[in-house]
């Protein structure tokens, strides 16, 4: 096991682009199958009831900040520069993190029942709320040992076991509540799988206790995690919460299922995100030369893969949502996707600015640029969602995401000009070769998206090539991470 910063660094920067890609490629099998499921579970509802389950998960996004307190992300980060301490630290959190749950649940449950007016749901989403809970702390040890393969694992087996029970809850015509435990089953799969992984390859040995000193020193470095955590999902979920009381379930149906493959893109920056977030943070203190490059190579790496799916999304807005709608109560959903699709890019880019952040121990200016993010989306919710519903949730969503990103782009660079990034430079040819693509989809966008979308993705391979908005020193090292990694595996 490599200790020192220095080993760190160097061990997770050379997994770093094998650790990427093994979990785009599960997210992307995941997310598959999830949206499937997804549409089978929304289908199976309908509008009204989906509205109700979606109202459930976003309260729950709110309260989970109670059950963590900021401490994943911090230990994720510290684990990462000291892996001896590995053990401590989780067994530490692990103990705190029963107290944290119970007091989450105590406000979960008021919200719920008071809030949203539903109690029925309250202690099935109460076991959700705890699973999540632990399974997402657990499953970060393996980025901050850089083995991303298991969370690969995790995620894949997850989610077919959330695709078996939910598809046998459809034919079963099942009520809201059932669906909230197949999630919760799944997520105690992944508990009992990370810690038999973390104890069988020695990641490290979970020691429970609970360290008060530790707990008393990381108290306010974890705090402006939670802060951010919140306000991120305070501004996510604002829009449901807010149509919620002056609208239908029926309105939230709608607007959360065209949120939802919006929602689920989310998925390809998080997961670049939790690989490169600890090399960023161990590059930090031992390698300052190398922090820049990686900062511009990440933010880089989102706008290409970002930018298209835009377009995409936008253009072939019909046909996507013809796959999703297999009930028919859901066609009010298309233009709030049409609109939705505006705000993928800057979905994608805020992750390079939220990750650059944590990593250089201002995690204080992620809760500012998140906090006025917030600000700006909650008031105008409230300014428009009464007279305009789901449309203007819609709207203030894509507002809020280029908010945020120009807030973290700025807050980045705030006493540290040496990390300005050339936004324009960068990015220009890649969002040239996305509006190539979007001229090439016009002419045939209500066709098939299984005909639309790879002959799209093909002409922007193409004229990503032809403007040479890859350079071959980054076409060099992203083979040079695959080579090493598969060098690796064959001497094992």
């Amino acid at each position: 096991m490599t200790d020192t910063a220095e080993g760190a660094a160097a061990q997770l920067g050379t997994r770093a682009v094998s650790n990427s890609l093994f979990i785009l490629a599960a997210r992307t099998i995941s997310r598959v199958i999830s949206l499937v499921v997804v549409i089978v579970l929304a289908n199976a509802l309908g509008d009204t009831r989906y509205g109700q389950y979606t109202t459930l998960v976003a309260y729950s996004g709110l309260v989970a900040v109670v059950g963590d307190l900021g401490f994943q992300s911090l230990y994720t980060r510290e684990a990462a520069r000291n892996r001896a301490a590995l053990g401590d630290y989780l067994g530490t959190l692990i103990v705190l993190r029963v107290v944290l749950a119970a007091a989450a649940s105590i406000v979960f449950a008021l919200a719920l029942g008071l809030g949203a007016g539903l109690p029925a749901l309250i202690i099935p989403g109460c076991a959700l709320l705890v699973a999540t809970a632990y399974a997402s702390l657990l499953r970060n040890t393996f980025y901050s040992v850089g083995r991303a393969e298991f969370d690969a694992i995790a995620i894949v087996a997850e989610t077919i076991i959330q695709a078996a029970l939910i598809l046998f809850g459809a034919r079963r015509h099942s009520g809201v509540s059932y669906y909230v435990w197949a999630y919760t089953a799944s997520f105690a799969f992944t508990i009992v799988y990370s810690v038999v992984v973390i104890r069988v390859f020695r990641m490290g040995s979970i020691r429970l206790a609970l360290d008060l000193d530790l707990v008393r020193r990381w108290w306010p470095l974890a705090l402006p995690f939670a802060l951010t955590f919140f306000l991120t999902n305070a501004y996510f979920r604002a829009g449901v919460l807010i149509l919620q009381q002056f609208r239908s379930f029926a309105e939230v149906g709608w607007y959360t299922f065209a949120y939802k493959p919006f929602e689920a893109l989310q998925f390809v920056p998080l997961a670049i995100q939790v690989v490169v977030y600890p090399l960023l943070g161990v590059y930090f203190v031992s390698d300052p030369s190398r922090l820049k490059l990686a900062y511009e190579r990440f933010f880089k790496v989102l706008v290409l893969l970002g930018w298209p799916l835009t377009v995409g999304t936008f253009v072939l807005v019909h046909p996507i949502n013809q796959i999703f709608n297999r009930s028919g109560a859901f066609a009010q959903s298309e233009q709030s996707l049409r609109v939705l699709a505006f705000g993928i890019v800057f979905l994608f880019a805020n992750s390079a600015f939220y990750a650059m952040l944590n990593a250089t121990n201002r995690q204080g200016l992620n809760a500012w640029a998140t906090a006025l993010a917030a600000a700006i989306n909650i008031a105008l919710n409230f300014a428009f969602i009464p007279f305009y519903g789901f449309m203007a949730a819609s709207v203030m969503t894509v507002l809020t995401e280029a908010a945020l990103c120009g807030f973290g782009w700025w807050f980045v660079q705030t006493k540290r000009p040496e990390l300005r990034l050339p936004v324009i430079n960068l990015s220009w040819k890649i969002l040239l070769a996305g509006v190539a693509m979007g001229i090439a989809l016009y002419p045939v966008r209500r066709y098939t998206i299984f005909l639309t979308a790879p002959a799209g993705f093909a002409v922007y391979l193409v004229a990503i090539y032809l403007l040479r908005a890859i350079e071959p020193e980054e076409w060099r090292l992203a083979r040079a991470g695959l080579l090493a990694r598969i060098g690796r595996g064959t001497a094992a």
